[in-house]
């Protein structure tokens, strides 16, 4: 797809988006793109509470994971309580096993400790590129992403083309407090995973994710032991 092909979807998405009502803005991207619209799901608060929005209306939306095989298992179990709950199909996407065979035959399982280029690698083959397969072939790509997630994310507009993968990009909890996600999860009853209650604000991969101390940054619990401008999994790209 050209820049103006994406352009004009990007256009096409504002047109529709309601900024305060995410499920309405929700459905007339299904209506718009039947079938070609995803959310992917970490199971975070965020993305639990999209689910429940896509599941209380009923909505044509697919559901897709990425499964690295380094999850903790309170993850596994919010997903369990998740498709227990909502009864909603979840397509699960895993690394490609050639790919992972060799680089841990080669580096080691915990190599990731020993370089930023080693992190990037892992995180390319248990991420990135099941992420490339989860998304071909559609146009809307829905994600949890809040701004206060990261520094560099202060400045990101709930609607982005997304060149690489070839999508618009949709943010719709983008500007929710913190305080305004954990109130809907409660009011809701809406399952979640139990580390968020333990200091874990964002989480990933096991041996890649720890708690955060009280003062340190909402990010500081991933990749702890990189420069802070590195972390990045490669999932979330900005396109110009």
């Amino acid at each position: 797809m050209s820049q103006l092909q994406g352009a004009a979807q990007l256009a096409q998405f504002e047109a529709l988006l309601q900024p305060n009502d995410p499920t309405a803005t929700l459905a007339a991207a299904a209506h718009a793109w039947p079938g070609a619209v995803v959310l992917s799901t970490s199971f975070s608060w965020e993305d639990q509470i999209i689910t429940h929005l896509i599941a209380e209306a009923n909505l044509p939306i697919g559901l897709f994971t990425l499964d690295t095989g380094r999850l903790f298992p309170e993850t596994y179990s919010t997903w369990t309580a998740t498709l227990e709950k909502y009864q909603l199909p979840i397509t699960a996407y895993y690394p490609q096993a050639d790919g992972l065979q060799s680089y841990v035959v080669a580096n080691g399982p915990n190599a990731f400790y020993e370089s930023v280029a080693l992190r990037q690698q892992c995180c390319h083959i248990r991420k990135v590129e099941p992420l490339q397969r989860a998304l071909a072939g559609k146009k809307v790509w829905v994600t949890g992403i809040r701004a206060a997630h990261s520094p560099n994310r202060n400045d990101m507009q709930q609607l982005e083309w997304d060149a690489t993968h070839q999508v618009v990009k949709y943010h719709p909890l983008l500007h929710w407090s913190t305080e305004q996600v954990t109130d809907f999860i409660q009011q809701h009853h809406i399952p979640a995973n139990p580390l968020h209650q333990k200091g874990f604000v964002s989480i990933g991969c096991a041996p890649c994710t720890r708690a955060v101390k009280p003062g340190e940054d909402f990010r500081a619990g991933r990749w702890w032991w990189e420069d802070a401008s590195k972390k990045e999994c490669g999932l979330h790209v900005h396109s110009a």
